[in-house]
């Protein structure tokens, strides 16, 4: 499987400026076959770093990018906040539209708890790995 990574730190301007360094967005793109994109997920998704996420799912969508599957490596989130569900609600709208799928791997409580809260589970693709995500048909 060959990789393709880009790291993408959210911008400096959007970051909380508290004094963890988890208080902001981590997002690395990996292209792990022909039409398939994986987008590791790390750091804190709520109302400052939603917009990079959002961004970063949305640029796989678009027409002449090539993209048939997208996953979401959620595992690495710290905490996901309302804005965060709002833009998985937004991307997977987007993706349906585009004709790409979207698949989530997460096994980690504080992304499925707040999911679950909201009732988003059974709108979502969920997978325990990556791997999985990646060969579920």
């Amino acid at each position: 499987m060959s990789e393709t990574r880009e790291n993408l730190q959210a911008d400096p301007s959007s970051i909380r400026h508290g004094g963890d360094a988890d208080d902001q967005i981590t997002l690395s793109t990996a292209r792990p076959a022909a039409g398939q994109v994986v987008i590791t997920v790390g750091g804190e998704v709520d109302m400052l770093t939603s917009p990079q996420l959002r961004l970063a799912v949305l640029d796989q969508f678009e027409p002449d990018a090539g993209v048939e599957l997208v996953v979401l490596d959620l595992d690495g989130v710290t905490f996901l906040g309302t804005s965060g569900l709002a833009v998985l609600i937004e991307v997977r709208e987007a993706a349906h539209n585009a004709g790409v799928e979207l698949r989530l791997a997460c096994t980690a409580r504080r992304v499925l708890r707040p999911l679950t809260i909201a009732g988003l589970v059974p709108l979502f693709d969920i997978h325990d790995s990556v791997d999985q995500a990646l060969v579920a048909t």
